[in-house]
């Protein structure tokens, strides 16, 4: 197995190896989580696997699990179908910078994603290092932020379109949750910027110690998660990749965000995400 890192922030492409291979190989997988850890996110080509083998790659790392919105593949649970076509025009919509499904109380330890159809140019994935994006706050931000939680919502994202009784239904099912805005990453130690699309306010931010008046609150609280928010938007903590059919991305959920680029005109883009169930954030 080759690995070219290529940037210097965030990412690595693999060649030389097929996923099917590292489904059955204990050494294999074992050298692919080590490169995940150390690059964050891992690129492939040329994976012609099966549902199957995608499945049974991906449970190496731990359970998979369903999206409450994105269907999955009914003889594969756990691989979700992010399907986008021409029979949909307005269906447009991509995402923010995010990190999957923090809105749950365990957000997922990572994915593997791969391509089934993709525009001939453009439908793009970024992915940015969000250990680096806290190694770089100035200190001054870091000491202010270290106690911090705050809240992160289906609710208000995935939800925002529905029915009003289907979005509270979604919402009684997956209520809001509660992480801290820095997360200590449970295998590398790296304390990571844990805030994202799906964060809608700070929860223990209103004391004497952060406001005097009420401005200090409504507005500088606001506007300091949308700063912290912002830097995965700081192309130096980015790696972008360029799908091609069979192409996959290994993402570390734990220590990323990432951005599915929405600048191509109506067409396929099929795509199949296994997501992988974590561990607490507390």
């Amino acid at each position: 197995m080759k690995i070219e890192q290529l940037t210097c922030a965030i990412g690595a492409e693999l060649s030389g190896v097929s996923l099917a291979d590292a489904a059955r190989d204990d050494a294999l997988y074992e050298e692919i989580k080590a490169a995940l850890l150390q690059h964050k996110v891992l690129f492939l080509r040329n994976q012609d696997i099966s549902r199957a083998e995608h499945v049974a790659f991906a449970r190496r790392f731990g359970e998979l699990e369903d999206h409450p919105v994105a269907g999955s593949d009914p003889e594969h649970p756990g691989l979700v179908r992010i399907y986008k076509t021409p029979d949909a025009p307005n269906d447009r919509y991509e995402n923010s910078w995010h990190t999957d499904a923090t809105w749950r109380e365990v957000p997922p330890m990572g994915c593997v994603l791969r391509c089934v159809e993709c525009p001939p140019v453009g439908g793009d994935t970024m992915w940015a290092n969000m250990a680096l994006a806290y190694e770089k706050l100035p200190e001054t931000v870091k000491t202010q932020i270290a106690g911090l939680r705050a809240r992160h919502s289906i609710e208000c994202t995935f939800g925002a379109a529905m029915p009003i009784e289907r979005r509270l239904a979604l919402k009684a099912q997956f209520p809001d949750a509660e992480h801290p805005v820095v997360r200590t990453h449970p295998e590398t130690g790296e304390k990571v910027l844990f805030v994202n699309g799906f964060t809608t306010h700070f929860t223990n931010f209103h004391t004497a110690e952060n406001v005097r008046y009420g401005q200090d609150f409504t507005q500088g609280a606001s506007a300091l998660l949308q700063y912290l928010i912002g830097q995965a938007a700081i192309p130096e903590y980015q790696v972008r990749w360029r799908w091609q059919p069979n192409s996959v991305a290994i993402w570390d959920n734990r220590a990323t965000q990432h951005y599915a680029v929405m600048d191509y005109p109506p067409c396929h883009r099929k795509m199949e995400r296994a997501g992988i169930v974590g561990t607490p954030t507390f």
